[in-house]
């Protein structure tokens, strides 16, 4: 009997593909084991067991399996029941689910080799140029890389050239895989087994007087397992004789001292293992954990509308400490991880090495150790705190999930597919593993707020920051009013920057938000009105002073700073509008003796750049910290006492049903930050147009009357949450055909949902990376089956793709697009 194997591709592709494998093999594989397979003429790919059966498949003959990866399986039937309902919600495939969840370094590559042709005779004069320098390449090396070879042509598509060379037999191809994840070992000594004996060691000794350094090296071997009573690193041992490596390595040839290595965790909490014992909750806190506690015995999803600074992070501890009682695991979701910073320091004073942390500033290698360590359900990881990639780790014993600031955008992913939302695809994971959820947020989203006071949610709320400080004193400051009578500091206006200098002499700190990063998003001729535009984008350059460049947010483009006009010569440049380090530069102006300090996407790069920040504001080092919306979430910094808003129009006017929503929240959260212990903070807001409704709601913390307003203006135009909404995207790179094809699809979706289809329109940029771009909305009814119409959505595509002129168009779906 003929045994096949059914394996996930980390492709784009609908279907899975059956290969087929012996019957010891397909006695031995499991599902969830990983499998390199053929694919295509010259590919190979890492893919996953899915089903082990006998039906082959009708219309290809099954490749073999080339190897089996794994003994045991890397992912559970748990994750493939939450891939499978990730790839058909949010329409894709369920191999670019695999291909997102697994760490790459568990994805086994297969790279191009280019090898000499030893059999053929070569004639040198007949090779072009390009071609003799592959050639004599390989007279000096056996084997080159694809992008070796690109390198040594200069040339990006070097596809031309290797076809050539094939054609003249004179190079060969072949497919090398390799496996890129690879443990971290720590090198070790100790003293060779045959002098673990007296007399032997006394001889050794004795031979060794007249060699003073390798004398010293087993004498500091000594000492060092007397005192620490553990395995010596080679490393220590350096360190204690003062000998060089050589000293060292020429014992071991000598076989005198003996290596060995021990696999080592690449991160590792140094501190002790549980040291605090948890706070006492206010009645408020208690009040709230209780109500949770309902909520999961009558089997809901629970939501805590806690204030900014009400406590809620104790109460989360409160729920972990129950449920790491009961043996299970703990999932842990962020938005954002300079929110991870903080508090992994808090939960490890409480739970010591029971803490991993999984997100992206983690190199590969890291990653793969988490994955590994929840897959065996390994002590140091029984609780998880990630931002939105830590959904797809292996648990097997979920007991609860706790998603932190659930009303943030960033829980959304956008690019690539799967376009999921970290909170509803927790919410589903939580059911899989029949585990308690427990949304958390001082502003919580209109749909999740919605589903609590329907009833479909279970509800607990903080209303008083803990230790009853008073929420901040929000005063709006009128910025045509203060221009108008010339009362204005470069952004600054007179009310603003008498309190930062009141808060500076008083020893506090203060926060400075305005969500654009870079110095000035325009730089324009005053003479004929050009400014430099992004050649692969639509959209000006952003000017970064630091650097003197000019730079492209979307597709990374840069270039000098000009010194005069491209257009028309004149030197007369000026900049429009301004980012954060803008915003830095006025306030080392204004305030020389204050230390500044500035967190956006530029400052925060590598893998420690929000720690170093964040513990420097911490430990009061500096006094005025600038940043984007990094600043909004959750941080908690105990001297601040003034927060100024510079612009709060730049996030009101803004082309989206969801901007009054998301002005509330940001700038809800950054008042946040103000006035967290005794002394009642300061927030000032800085706007063209102060009566607008949603700051008068922010200014007086009025959270109700914002959801029932947003709720009465969705409703109206058949918005979320009553409504459903998919966002249709398409992407090429001819403007003509793009046009064609999207309105071609938006009249077969007319034809199907008549009025509920918008579009197809150009979003603000409609040029990213030289493709072009327009979107269509298909708004979904209450009572309309959501999966009906994507299917529906389906069926048009294929005939979208039936006509050859469009086949070339990249067709993106969003489901519950926000």
């Amino acid at each position: 009997m003929d045994f096949f194997v059914d394996v996930i591709l980390p492709i784009p592709l609908e279907r899975l593909f059956t290969y087929s494998v012996t019957s010891s093999e397909a006695e031995a594989l499991q599902l969830g084991v990983r499998v390199a397979v053929p694919f295509g003429k010259s590919k190979i790919y890492t893919g996953l067991v899915y089903r082990i059966h006998n039906e082959a498949p009708q219309v290809y003959e099954a490749k073999e399996v080339d190897r089996i990866l794994d003994d045991f399986p890397i992912v559970n039937t748990f994750q493939l029941k939450h891939w499978q309902w990730i790839a058909d919600y949010y329409m894709c495939s369920i191999g670019e689910v695999f291909r997102s969840a697994l760490p790459s370094a568990l994805l086994l590559e297969s790279e191009t080799l280019i090898l000499k042709n030893s059999d053929q005779e070569i004639d040198e004069s007949e090779l072009k140029d390009d071609e003799f320098l592959v050639y004599e390449a390989l007279q000096h090396q056996s084997s080159l890389k694809v992008q070796e070879v690109s390198a040594i042509v200069d040339r990006k598509n070097i596809l031309p050239v290797l076809n050539r060379l094939l054609e003249k037999k004179i190079i060969l191809i072949k497919e090398e895989i390799y496996e890129q994840y690879k443990p971290k070992l720590v090198k070790y000594v100790k003293l060779g087994d045959e002098y673990l004996k007296e007399e032997k060691l006394e001889s050794l000794l004795e031979s060794l007087t007249r060699a003073p350094k390798q004398s010293q090296v087993v004498l500091a071997l000594f000492q060092l397992q007397a005192v620490h009573r553990k395995p010596v690193k080679v490393s220590e041992l350096e360190k204690e004789s003062g000998a060089s490596k050589a000293v060292i390595n020429s014992l071991i040839e000598k076989e005198i001292l003996k290596e060995y290595y021990f696999q080592k965790d690449r991160v590792n909490y140094e501190g002790e293992s549980e040291n605090s014992e948890l706070k006492e909750l206010n009645e408020f806190q208690e009040d709230a954990f209780k109500a949770i506690n309902r909520s999961f015995e009558e089997q809901k999803t629970a939501l805590l509308y806690g204030v900014t600074s009400s406590g809620k992070t104790e109460v989360y501890v409160k729920l972990i400490d129950e449920c790491i009682k009961s043996g299970k695991q703990v999932l842990y979701l962020l938005p954002e991880i300079a929110l991870t910073t903080q508090l992994i320091a808090r939960l490890q004073d409480y739970f010591g090495e029971h803490v991993s942390v999984y997100h992206s500033k983690y190199n590969v290698q890291e990653r793969v150790e988490v994955w590994n360590n929840v897959l065996n359900n390994k002590n140091k990881a029984r609780i998880v705190i990630g931002a939105r990639s830590a959904l797809f780790l292996p648990y097997n014993d979920l007991g609860l999930i706790i998603i932190d600031e659930e009303h943030e955008g960033s829980f959304k992913q956008f690019d690539p597919a799967p376009r999921y939302h970290a909170r509803d695809a927790a919410i589903v994971l939580g059911q899989l593993h029949n585990s308690d959820v427990l949304l958390g947020s001082a502003t919580p989203s209109i749909e999740s707020y919605l589903n609590a006071k329907t009833g479909k949610y279970g509800f607990a709320e903080i209303k008083r920051r803990f230790g009853n400080v008073l929420m901040p004193d929000i005063e709006l400051v009128d910025l045509k009013e203060q221009s108008r009578k010339k009362r204005m500091k470069g952004h600054f206006s007179e009310r603003l920057f008498l309190q930062i200098e009141e808060a500076l002499n008083e020893g506090e700190q203060v926060i400075l938000f305005q969500n654009r990063r870079g110095y000035a998003p325009i730089v324009e001729c005053t003479t004929c009105g050009h400014s430099p535009q992004c050649p692969n984008c639509d959209v000006s350059l952003t000017y970064h002073q630091f650097r003197k460049q000019l730079r492209c947010h979307y597709c990374g483009h840069h270039m000098a700073l000009p010194e005069s006009c491209q257009a028309c010569g004149s030197p007369t440049l000026d900049t429009k509008g301004f980012g954060t380090e803008q915003v830095e530069k006025e306030i080392e102006l204004l305030f020389p003796d204050a230390k500044v300090a500035r967190m956006d996407l530029d400052t925060t790069r590598g893998k420690h750049g929000y720690e170093k920040i964040i513990n420097a504001f911490e430990q009061q080092e500096v006094d005025i910290l600038v940043g984007t919306q990094m600043l909004t979430k959750g941080l908690d910094f105990r001297n601040v006492s003034l927060v100024g808003i510079m612009n709060a129009d730049s996030l009101l006017n803004f082309p989206d049903f969801r901007a009054h929503e998301r002005c509330f929240q940001l700038l809800t959260q950054v008042a946040g930050r103000a006035g967290r212990t005794q002394k009642r903070g300061k927030v000032i807001v800085q706007s063209y147009n102060p009566y607008h409704q949603i700051l008068n709601q922010v200014s007086v913390n009025d959270y109700e009357g914002m959801f029932k307003e947003q709720l009465y203006e969705r409703e109206q135009y058949k918005y979320p949450p009553k409504n459903r909404i998919i966002k249709i995207t398409f992407k090429h790179k001819e403007y003509n055909r793009l046009n064609e094809s999207a309105e071609w699809f938006a009249q077969s979706l007319r034809n199907s949902f008549g009025g509920n289809v918008l579009g197809p329109e150009y979003p603000a940029v409609a040029r990213i990376r030289n493709q072009y771009l327009k979107h269509i909305l298909v708004k979904i009814p209450k009572g309309t089956s959501v999966s009906g119409v994507k299917s529906s959505i389906r069926r048009i595509e294929k005939s979208f793709n039936a006509v050859s002129q469009y086949r070339s168009v990249r067709v993106i779906y969003n489901v519950d697009h926000i």
